[in-house]
């Protein structure tokens, strides 16, 4: 007979769980099906999540599947001063207005894959109650919980104490375990979720909240998305893997993931989709050329997941259609050009800068000397190669960049 499984079997099963405050506490909290309110921090540091955020995204719908009730924090507060977690250097100081515009990107995002109707999820800001503190009250109301010599021994701080912590950096833990403070006493919300990186943030919240109000709290932290080797996921040549189209094509997003480690399959179909286990389990135990099947099922869901089922078939008609030497689908990404541009042809380097798939000139010459550059699927051996209109066929011309990049260029009608 099958049981219906708790979210913190759901969670556990596929992989996602790494550290918990007091697993007792959480395993007998899941056990008893009542709905629990949980969060998950999102620093708008970006216009866009990227890969490394869905983990988490994934984790919180499951949650929220079984049951329970997301909130979604933004931090339009702690984005002011910057998580040093894991940065060896300071981040760059934004702008309240570029705080702003992030949050409001990360908003649109995330109602794609949390349901917040009917109250089942929240969005709140932390900017709400950290923008206007008043200095000293909070130093006599919460920074008196905090032991500097503690905070000091923590992940988070250790890695940057050699090359300087600033005092605004050292701030973070204390404003996120704020955060949970005030998540608690506003919505009830018991337990912090997040990344592995974010334990010693996490504790605190839970301490404080235990400490000040005597009341439960809990954290759990994910492990983060790292491939077989240790090395974290979602950075490509042309850095993350981002969640908006505008960055990241569906094309390229389900390009990425066809290619991953035979190693990783199992691990991303378990983390990244909604596919049963059995069927996890099943793609993932695929060995020697039957994995390529597997990484294609990757793609394809997580494509759907991320953007939608149309774009996931285009983005799977053009693999294929390119693995087979055919004409490119529209879903490759595709650069429109003048037809009087090519009047007198264009050199390789200008081609390649132009259509982004070099950053420099000296890039493009690299690439072609390797020989790593393609067109038309003829191999390019010279940086003085001319590229003309009678490479062109039926106004488009694909180049290739190494074995996997694929750019399409498309004489406007």
């Amino acid at each position: 007979m099958n049981t219906v499984k708790n979210a913190f079997e759901v969670l556990k099963e596929r992989g996602f769980i790494e550290q918990m405050t007091h697993e007792d506490e959480i395993k007998a909290l899941f056990s008893k099906g009542e709905p629990v309110t949980f969060y998950i921090g999102f620093d708008p540091t970006a216009d866009s999540l990227h890969v490394g955020h869905f983990l988490t995204v994934m984790a919180m719908a499951h949650m929220q599947r079984c049951g329970h009730r997301p909130i979604c924090l933004m931090g339009g507060g702690t984005g002011m001063i910057g998580d040093p977690t894991g940065k060896s250097d300071m981040r760059r100081m934004m702008t309240v207005e570029e705080i702003d515009y992030n949050v409001s990107c990360f908003k649109k995002q995330l109602s794609h894959f949390i349901d917040f109707d009917d109250d089942k999820a929240i969005i709140v800001n932390n900017a709400d109650w950290l923008r206007n503190l008043n200095y000293i009250e909070f130093l006599r109301e919460i920074g008196v919980s905090f032991s500097v010599n503690r905070m000091l021994t923590a992940e988070c701080f250790k890695t940057r104490i050699e090359k300087g912590l600033s005092f605004l950096e050292f701030n973070y833990m204390i404003m996120q375990a704020y955060d949970f403070l005030e998540l608690n006493k506003r919505y009830n919300c018991v337990m912090q979720l997040g990344g592995n990186d974010q334990w010693s943030n996490i504790i605190a919240g839970v301490d404080l909240i235990r400490r000040k109000e005597g009341r439960p709290a809990y954290g759990m932290t994910f492990s983060l998305l790292t491939n077989s080797e240790g090395n974290k996921m979602g950075k490509t040549e042309n850095g993350a893997v981002w969640l908006d189209p505008a960055k990241t094509s569906p094309y390229e997003f389900y390009q990425y993931w066809r290619n991953i480690g035979d190693k990783d399959v199992a691990k991303c179909l378990a983390l990244l989709t909604f596919l049963p286990m059995e069927e996890v389990n099943r793609l993932g135990a695929l060995e020697g050329s039957e994995i390529n099947h597997a990484k294609e099922v990757l793609a394809f869901e997580l494509t759907k997941i991320v953007h939608n089922e149309e774009e996931a078939l285009k983005a799977q008609e053009a693999a294929k259609s390119l693995f087979g030497k055919g004409a490119a689908s529209g879903s490759v990404p595709t650069t429109e050009m003048d037809a009087s541009q090519w009047a007198e042809g264009m050199d390789i380097l200008t081609l390649l800068t132009t259509t982004s798939l070099a950053p420099s000139r000296a890039e493009a010459r690299r690439l072609v000397q390797q020989g790593g550059v393609r067109v038309a699927d003829k191999k390019i051996d010279s940086i003085e190669h001319k590229v003309t209109l009678s490479d062109f066929t039926d106004h488009s011309l694909l180049i290739q960049k190494g074995k996997k990049v694929f750019h399409n260029v498309v004489i406007r009608q």
